[in-house]
């Protein structure tokens, strides 16, 4: 006799705890480099980045509403690119960063930068997920890029040949 709580005969509450103790492994592994990112996303400090974790707990709460859909595809790859849909949805209220690392970029500027560099997602995959042109991609990338060397260096970073009394060699 199957017991539908899971007890000695299986049945599908044991199916239900295999599911749930599966995404929990998950989750375990790959919260914290995915709540990295959301932060990263929102623009938002380490510290304080309540906005970042609302978007990270939908997109987990979709990957676990569809992770017996999965068949072989990477929970990880598909709970980033909710993350990535989410985020691009609602950046409008994302536009103004919170003195996080990437506050001074746009919100476009912050998923290209995050997607591509601090996941490491192909530039084709990147274009692909965001419906743009790969160079688009590219451009946006190299902008967002230069913006943030311009910010670390500030107007005018000087070298060893504009310190006052040094002498170049």
């Amino acid at each position: 006799m199957r017991d539908l709580h899971g007890g000695p005969g299986g049945g599908q509450g044991g199916e239900q705890r295999h599911r749930t103790r599966q995404f929990e492994a998950f989750v375990a592994g790959a919260a914290g480099r995915l709540l990295h990112a959301a932060t990263l996303l929102t623009a938002e400090t380490r510290a304080r980045n309540p906005r970042a974790q609302a978007l990270l707990t939908a997109s987990l709460a979709h990957t676990y509403a569809h992770w017996d859909r999965l068949r072989g595809e990477d929970p990880y790859d598909r709970t980033r690119a909710d993350l990535a849909a989410r985020f691009s949805r609602t950046a409008w209220r994302h536009h103004r960063g919170r003195g996080g690392v990437l506050s001074e970029l746009t919100p476009q500027e912050r998923l290209v930068l995050v997607l591509r560099l601090y996941e490491g997602v192909a530039e084709e995959q990147t274009a692909a997920l965001l419906g743009l042109p790969e160079e688009r991609v590219r451009a946006v990338c190299a902008r967002a890029v230069s913006a943030l060397r311009d910010r670390r260096d500030g107007p005018h970073r000087p070298d060893r040949r504009d310190r006052p009394g040094e002498v170049a060699s």
